[in-house]
């Protein structure tokens, strides 16, 4: 370990101040204090987009959502066209979990059965 330290002096020496450099430029910065917010180039004026969603504001801001909507002609002669879901059969709880011995063996024999029937017999 003392042999990395002795045979690469001068090049840590050169890291080290490198980062030493480094340190006192960051540091440093410029001499002119620019503030980061100002108001010397704002103006009173107010671009054609803002004023235009200014103005939505505004319309957005008059409108009263007192319910009356659902008590108008219109609303209740609105029809219902859903599809009412149907309740789908559940697999087992934790589908990862292994299989027991004896469900293994209900599914060996179903499977034996589909096999024998007409549909999968390649003979008919």
């Amino acid at each position: 370990m003392m042999n990395i330290f002795s045979n690469n002096k001068l090049v840590m020496a050169a890291a080290a101040v490198i980062i030493a450099v480094a340190i006192w430029y960051g540091f440093s910065g410029s001499s002119s204090s620019s503030t980061v917010l100002g108001t010397e180039g704002a103006t009173g004026a107010v671009s054609a987009e803002d004023q235009d969603i200014v103005q939505t504001l505004l319309i957005l801001r008059s409108v009263d959502l007192s319910g009356t909507i659902f008590s108008s002609n219109v609303f209740r002669g609105l029809q219902d066209f859903s599809t009412e879901i149907t309740q789908e059969p559940v697999g087992r709880a934790d589908p990862f979990a292994p299989l027991s011995a004896s469900v293994r063996a209900g599914a060996a024999s179903s499977v034996t059965a589909d096999k024998s029937s007409s549909l999968f017999n390649p003979v008919n």
